[in-house]
């Protein structure tokens, strides 16, 4: 009995060293939104996703675009990083603007994390 019970305390040792990342531990840098105008009307949603937690993890992004009056006329999320971690200290670049359509009432972008997993 004392050999099973010192195994299964080997065994989730390692898991409780590891602390689970959160939102804040995820920023977005360097979100640089533009919309072009004319008849392609194609977004270009660029930045940067920052890992800041001490171990390896992905976290998903929402991209809202909003009208004057601040309603959300278009919202979608994604991973960036895909189904890979991102390296503490590391960040990975996205541009998310092909998962939109122009509209000539956007006005502003929101971008945050929302969620945050390791794969």
């Amino acid at each position: 009995m004392k050999t099973l019970l010192m195994t299964t305390a080997l065994l989730l040792a390692p898991m409780a060293v590891h602390a689970e990342c959160s939102i804040k531990d995820f920023a977005i840098t360097e979100f640089t939104p533009s919309a072009a105008s004319g008849l392609s009307g194609k977004l270009s949603l660029r930045g940067q996703l920052m890992n800041s937690c001490t171990t390896p993890s992905a976290a998903q992004i929402r991209i809202e675009l909003k009208d004057d009056a601040g309603n959300v006329l278009q919202s979608k999320q994604a991973w960036p990083a895909g189904t890979s971690n991102i390296t503490p200290g590391q960040s990975v670049s996205f541009d998310l603007g092909r998962l939109f359509h122009y509209q000539r009432n956007i006005s502003s972008f929101t971008a945050s994390v929302v969620k945050v997993r390791s794969w």
